[in-house]
């Protein structure tokens, strides 16, 4: 097995490797290639043997120069709650991600228009605040018939409900 360079981009590289595969001895030779002797690095000591703002603290020092991975930032969607009410109306019934997909956009376009729909009441009404009272109405008059009814009796049950805790 041949002998790794401890100093330079080599062993940055090394190291970076070493960090994204979990691993901890690697990361270490690319810290004594900076200066930093192996056993004093563990003790928290630099070369002479000072302690540092952080180590007096008590704070663990970590390796600031290596980049941590990003997570990709989760994407909201009413996946979910649309599974859990298919579910309380048929248990046996699934439902696939196409159309889990079509449900989400329904939502979410029915969501744009009782926010648009309250907010030009608001301006009517010249008030600031965005209350149940103007979402209601909005649903009122953006869905037709017996669907406003049962959509408003159930809003205005979750939200006492929502009251209540």
């Amino acid at each position: 097995r041949e002998q790794r360079s401890t100093t330079g981009p080599a062993a940055v590289r090394i190291a970076l490797r070493a960090r994204r595969r979990g691993r901890r001895a690697t990361a270490r030779l690319a810290m004594v290639g900076k200066g930093l002797h192996k056993d004093e690095k563990l003790k928290g000591k630099s070369k002479e043997g000072k302690l540092g703002k952080d180590e007096k603290k008590g704070k663990k020092i970590g390796n600031d120069d290596i980049p941590k991975r990003r997570r990709k930032k989760p994407t909201q969607t009413y996946a979910i709650y649309i599974y859990k009410v298919l579910k309380q109306i048929h248990r046996e019934c699934s439902i696939s991600k196409r159309a889990m997909n079509i449900m989400n956009s329904f939502m979410n376009d029915i969501f744009d228009r009782a926010a648009t729909e309250a907010v030009k009441l608001l301006r009517t009404n010249k008030n600031r605040t965005l209350s149940s009272r103007e979402i209601e109405t909005a649903v009122r008059l953006m869905l037709p018939g017996e669907l406003s009814k049962h959509a408003v009796s159930e809003g205005s049950k979750a939200v006492t409900k929502y009251c209540r805790q």
